[in-house]
């Protein structure tokens, strides 16, 4: 990281901030059409009566320009916790900085201190910058396993059946 930039845990303050970071994050994506949640949601996950969501996020000179979104997991196989890293986004103009490397940085700190037997992420396989920076910090990208999702009306059949 360069002079001015921290990475620190997320507060309250910072949950308007962090949208906006999903917002870009999705249109970097091409998935700008699925955001669906909001501002007050994400609150409620974060801070609220039950959080089920953490969040890191990265400053330059006091402005939010990077997050990275996690929650715990559990694998059967390890018989241990671990965590799954939702979402690690910097802005464009801030990349190069070491933020991002620093957010995943704190989120394995985290993993570590936790007692986790591993942090996983997925990452789109067009994103050839992205599996590069993953790579090169140690992650070894899994070409056996594929997402399965169900969500809306689909996962209200499911839930039914």
């Amino acid at each position: 990281m360069q002079t001015g930039d921290t990475v620190r845990p997320a507060t309250p303050a910072d949950v308007e901030d962090i949208f906006r970071l999903i917002r870009g994050l999705a249109d970097y994506e091409h998935l700008a059409h699925e955001v669906t949640g909001s501002v007050d949601r994400l609150r409620e996950h974060l801070f609220g009566s039950r959080p089920c969501v953490e969040a890191f996020v990265a400053e330059h000179v006091g402005a939010c320009v990077g997050f990275a979104l996690f929650f715990p997991t559990y694998s059967t196989f390890l018989t241990a916790p671990g965590l799954w890293l939702e979402d690690l986004f910097v802005e464009p103009a801030h990349r190069g900085r070491g933020l991002g490397g620093a957010l995943l940085a704190r989120v394995a700190a985290a993993a570590v201190a936790r007692g986790c037997g591993r942090l996983e992420w997925a990452v789109l396989d067009w994103n050839t910058s992205a599996i590069g920076f993953y790579e090169a910090r140690g992650a070894r990208i899994e070409g056996d396993w594929r997402i399965a999702r169900v969500t809306g009306e689909g996962l209200a059949r499911l839930a039914g059946s």
